[in-house]
């Protein structure tokens, strides 16, 4: 099967361009497209494939049957509706857009297109994640009261965006800056768990200063239509992320420290949470390998675009509530 590469731009794209040049004996790259053209040139080298003269070489040539979109994240739109217009099968790295309006705009088209489309949302493969979902599914924790996941890491300190993916670190590029780049995983979790959302406000900053005026680390709180208050941190500036996951229930509690799972239930035998709970399922596939997996015809989970695009649109309100300190309606 032809693929094309529309965008290298994210820093997860080598870690793409890995995974497909693991599963040569099932897809081909045929051509690679940047804007920048020396990114364009390695990507392709790197790929074997010819670097496209211009993106519409990609639409319209029949061969190509799929494309992968991880171009900055202000150009997204423009190339999802032209791929979807094309009649191309997308994965498009997160997040799908900066407003809801382009978001949503995206996975219209996209729905409309009936293509096969995926995004970047590897966490929900995680067992421990599985898991919970699982036990929420079984009323393990009875009514649930309390949900926080947080997604950290040090890259402001260790300087991650100052050469290649210094864009990642401009909002008038990203849309966002860390809490939006991380706190997108998380958001992920919070919604794929627990669903909709009321409304959300936060408080998002800028600590060191060293990408001007991108925030760097922020809170939200979100108000969820089941009940539950949702908590989300995210961040470029933290030198420990311990833990990352709490939630509590009427019945039961679970909490992930280092890495490991914690779970009390009523209802579960054996779920005192003294010590970490192992009995967990397998791990899913990355996300982007899913995506490879369901063009191939095989039955794997995906993220709906209609799903991505909702992302989009709870960060776009959790950073309209930072801004004019208040609590915000996602559109839906």
């Amino acid at each position: 099967m032809k693929l094309a590469l529309a965008g290298a731009a994210h820093i997860h794209t080598p870690g793409f361009v890995s995974m497909l040049r693991e599963r040569t004996a099932e897809f081909t790259v045929s051509m690679v497209w940047d804007h920048d053209a020396a990114r364009a040139a390695s990507n392709a080298e790197a790929l074997g494939a010819a670097v496209a003269p211009d993106v519409q070489a990609i639409w319209e040539d029949d061969a190509v049957q799929a494309v992968i979109i991880c171009a900055e994240t202000n150009r997204h739109e423009a190339l999802v509706l032209e791929a979807a217009a094309a009649g191309k099968h997308l994965f498009v790295e997160k997040p799908l857009g900066i407003t809801a309006a382009e978001a949503y705009a995206m996975s219209e088209a996209i729905e409309r297109a009936g293509v096969i489309f995926q995004t970047g949302y590897f966490m929900r493969g995680d067992p421990i994640h599985l898991f919970i979902r699982e036990q929420i599914a079984g009323k393990a924790f009875g009514k649930i009261t309390r949900l926080r996941h947080t997604n950290c890491h040090s890259g402001s300190l260790g300087g991650w965006f100052d050469t290649d993916w210094r864009w990642m670190a401009d909002p008038r590029i990203a849309g966002i800056g860390a809490f939006g780049d991380l706190g997108t995983h998380s958001l992920d979790i919070l919604l794929w768990l627990l669903g909709a959302v009321e409304s959300v406000t936060a408080d998002i900053e800028v600590a060191t200063g060293r990408y001007g005026d991108c925030d760097e680390y922020g809170e939200g709180l979100l108000k969820f239509t089941c009940g539950a208050i949702g908590s989300l941190a995210a961040g470029w500036v933290d030198v420990a992320h311990p833990v990352n996951l709490l939630l509590s229930g009427t019945e039961g509690h679970a909490a992930v420290i280092n890495g490991q799972l914690f779970f009390t239930s009523a209802q579960v035998p054996g779920a005192d949470g003294k010590s970490p709970w192992t009995q967990l399922p397998s791990a899913l596939p990355h996300a982007f390998s899913l995506f490879l997996d369901a063009l191939l015809g095989r039955d794997v989970p995906l993220v709906g675009a209609r799903e991505a695009a909702y992302r989009s649109a709870v960060m776009h309100a959790l950073y309209t509530g930072a801004a004019t300190r208040s609590w915000v309606t996602p559109v839906s």
